[in-house]
């Protein structure tokens, strides 16, 4: 537990500022449009800040340390693979989606694979996103009851309630001014405390003497396949994530919507060179250290009280603002594509912001009873759920259109994610379940567009 006053004072008045400027920041929000897409006003950086609130978290930060104290700079892989992953969004995808004009993915996705197919798209992807939501709040409560003594259960308490907070409140237009708070922190939190490690550890020579060339300082230090596979599931992971997409349906037109993806793709990777400084300097250091403690352990010994109240204060806000961004994600999708309703404005915002309340409560509800460990042990299904589910079909209709086959992605969107669930809970371990859902995925397109062809040669005779 921390008793430092300086460290109490900066965390407080730093947690209380960036909540506030969440909370404030967002404007009015009047109808439901307004708080799932911002009214479709965002502008470029408040698309980069909803799309950076969410992606740039715990393992943007803690993660990148944790992994570059075992491996050295593959631990790079994260924030390169959510730079290029944006960057793709913003060359490829940002144009074709805003023009859509829809709300969420499986929407458009059922334009070209069929109006059946999209509550099962809905369901398996919004399972993805939660799952991962469970993940957010035992982080935030480990870091509460670590401050400040809790429980596991009075933090995860304590994070549900700020979450609810940022969420009910903000809606879109929040996730977006915090997003762009949270980077402000994050950056300067990581720039100051990468910077510290690396003089600290000697500067490249120092580092050069006491690591090898390989593996500490290859893209490819554990393994070339585990490092193009984190690439693959990172770049499937944004594609298939409502939550990222939303922001850029959010724009206020297509240039936006462009320019905010392509600012993630600039920011981004950046963040993780100086987590890997950090972790390098800690394994030289404290090589005996819990790998998980290397970002905490180093803001708590090796900087000053009020900047290490400041950096968990970010590291704290980066765990709401992915939850945030997530609840939000799973409220939009279950309004528009599973319980779809007509009302006025008022009664919409209602709906929207009781199934965001609903989600997360029924999140904390799985913690408190100690369930969430289970979920934890099911986390590897998230992304699997969501790209199995969503990746291929999304990509056939945004590249191939009307010339995409719907018999196909309807297959994939019912038997991909199906596949995720049976090898995660299986003995199988030759691949991940992302990959073999990705499989299933392309040979059901593959089938799908031989009995296209078959059907029109017959038609033709």
């Amino acid at each position: 537990m921390q008793t430092d006053p300086g460290f109490l004072f900066a965390f407080l008045i730093a947690m209380g500022g960036m909540l506030w400027l969440a909370v404030a920041g967002s404007g009015r929000v009047n109808s439901g449009a307004d708080f799932s897409l911002a009214g479709r006003r965002a502008g470029p950086w408040k698309v980069s800040g909803a799309i950076m609130g969410t992606l740039v978290g715990g393992a943007s930060t803690v993660g990148t340390a944790q992994l570059a104290f075992l491996f050295g700079l593959s631990a790079w892989w994260f924030t390169l693979g959510a730079g290029l992953a944006c960057l793709f969004l913003g060359l490829f995808l940002a144009v074709p989606l805003r023009r859509s004009e829809v709300e969420t993915i499986p929407q458009f996705i059922s334009r070209y694979h069929g109006e059946r197919m999209r509550k099962a798209a809905s369901l398996f992807s919004a399972l993805g996103m939660f799952i991962h939501i469970v993940a957010q709040l035992l982080a935030g409560g480990a870091i509460l009851s670590s401050l400040f003594g809790l429980s596991l259960k009075q933090g995860a308490l304590g994070a549900t309630v700020i979450v609810a907070l940022v969420t009910w409140r903000g809606g879109m237009p929040g996730a977006g001014t915090l997003g762009l708070v949270k980077l402000f922190f994050l950056y300067l939190i990581m720039v100051g405390a990468g910077m510290a490690a690396f003089d600290l550890s000697g500067g490249w020579s120092g580092l050069r003497q006491d690591f090898p060339e390989f593996p500490w300082f290859s893209l490819f230090g554990y393994g070339r396949a585990e490092g193009l596979s984190d690439l693959v599931s990172m770049l499937v992971g944004v594609v298939s994530t409502q939550t990222y997409l939303q922001a850029v349906f959010s724009a206020r037109d297509v240039r936006a919507g462009r320019r905010g993806a392509l600012i993630c793709a600039v920011l981004i990777p950046p963040l993780g060179l100086f987590g890997i400084a950090i972790g390098l300097f800690m394994r030289q250091s404290a090589p005996g250290l819990d790998s998980a403690r290397a970002l905490p352990q180093f803001l708590l010994e090796h900087m000053s009280p009020t900047f290490a109240g400041l950096g968990f204060a970010a590291l704290l806000i980066a765990v709401v603002g992915t939850a945030s961004g997530l609840t939000l994600g799973v409220g939009t999708t279950l309004k528009s594509d599973l319980f779809a309703r007509v009302g006025d404005q008022r009664s919409d915002l209602r709906f929207a912001r009781v199934l965001t309340l609903v989600t997360i409560v029924l999140a904390l509800t799985l913690v408190l009873f100690n369930l969430g460990s289970a979920i934890m042990a099911w986390s590897f299904l998230s992304m699997g759920l969501r790209g199995a589910t969503l990746c291929l079909p999304l990509l056939a209709a945004v590249f191939l259109g009307d010339r995409t086959s719907p018999l196909g992605g309807g297959l994939s969107i019912l038997f991909a994610p199906l596949a995720v669930v049976a090898v995660g809970l299986s003995d199988f371990t030759q691949a991940p379940p992302l990959f073999v859902g990705l499989g299933v995925s392309v040979c059901a397109f593959g089938a799908g567009f031989l009995c296209d062809r078959f059907r029109s040669a017959g038609l033709n005779r």
